[in-house]
């Protein structure tokens, strides 16, 4: 089966709803649905955090971390503080990375693992530093932003995770037929994770997407992550890796070399935490 072929099988069970995800997924699932009601009770937050260890841990060592933990304050030391640290938005990006992270959890072949680890080092630095430009370049919700970059890749988790069973999904491409396949995939998966539908159109647009000016959207929270993140995709193509979302000097207005450098250094110790909290 070649790549064509293959993209397109995969893409007709996605039509049909067929698609095929990690238990530990549909767990951590459970738990993005009760966290997405911003009126879902504490008490019935922490039950379901503690219903999942590897969540509870999680997000104890997240809230310990530099990257909530500024100040250096005394250690949490229970699921209850660290909810109340961290919030529910966060808990919320935090489950989506678990989710993100399981498409690799079953991947066999070494050469798709190691896909799949360098596709993860670029989400997560996509992730920090989108939190930090939506704080203090584009004014979108740093929490969403951080959500939306996690996920952002998400499709292509989905993809190296089937290519065990569909090699061809891996051949190259140059004229690159699977477009419209790729695109279905990956809409059909965000719409299975239930991402809300700002995310998933920001997600869907980063393809060929433009920076406006000024840059105040998420779309353009996205494409300046994903510009300037030291960690490329696996999966993109020579061209789009090469491609950036507007000329460097119109960029260069909104962050210039200095400022670039002193995100980059925050998003990196921001990365090492997330890191760390998820080989809990």
């Amino acid at each position: 089966m070649n790549k064509l072929e293959a993209f397109g099988h995969v893409a007709a069970l996605a039509i049909r709803g067929d698609l095929v995800f990690p238990t530990s997924v549909n767990a951590a699932l459970r738990v993005q649905l009760a966290l997405d009601d911003p009126d879902c009770p504490m008490e019935d937050a922490i039950k379901l955090v503690l219903a999942e260890p590897q969540l509870a841990a999680r997000t104890v060592s997240l809230s310990n971390s530099a990257m909530f933990n500024r100040t250096g304050g005394p250690d949490i030391t229970n699921v209850r503080n660290a909810i109340m640290r961290v919030g529910y938005h966060n808990l919320y990006a935090l489950a989506a990375a678990m989710v993100v992270r399981a498409f690799g959890s079953k991947i066999v072949d070494p050469d798709l693992r190691a896909k799949a680890e360098q596709l993860w080092q670029h989400t997560v630095h996509v992730a920090c530093l989108a939190r930090i430009i939506a704080r203090e370049v584009t004014g979108v919700n740093p929490d969403t932003a951080l959500f939306a970059a996690i996920v952002h890749e998400v499709g292509g988790f989905y993809l190296l995770s089937r290519a065990d069973e569909f090699p061809g999904l891996l051949e190259p491409d140059p004229e690159n037929w699977q477009t419209a396949s790729e695109e279905i995939i990956n809409r059909e998966v965000l719409k299975k994770l239930g991402i809300p539908a700002e995310v998933a159109e920001a997600i869907e647009s980063l393809r060929g997407g433009m920076l406006q000016i000024p840059p105040e959207t998420l779309l353009d929270t996205l494409l300046l992550a994903n510009h300037f993140a030291p960690v490329k995709s696996p999966l993109a193509a020579e061209a789009e890796e090469e491609e950036v979302p507007h000329d460097e000097s119109v960029m260069d207005l909104f962050i210039d070399a200095e400022r670039r450098e002193r995100m980059l250094e925050e998003a990196q110790a921001d990365v090492q935490a997330m890191n760390a909290a998820l080989l809990v």
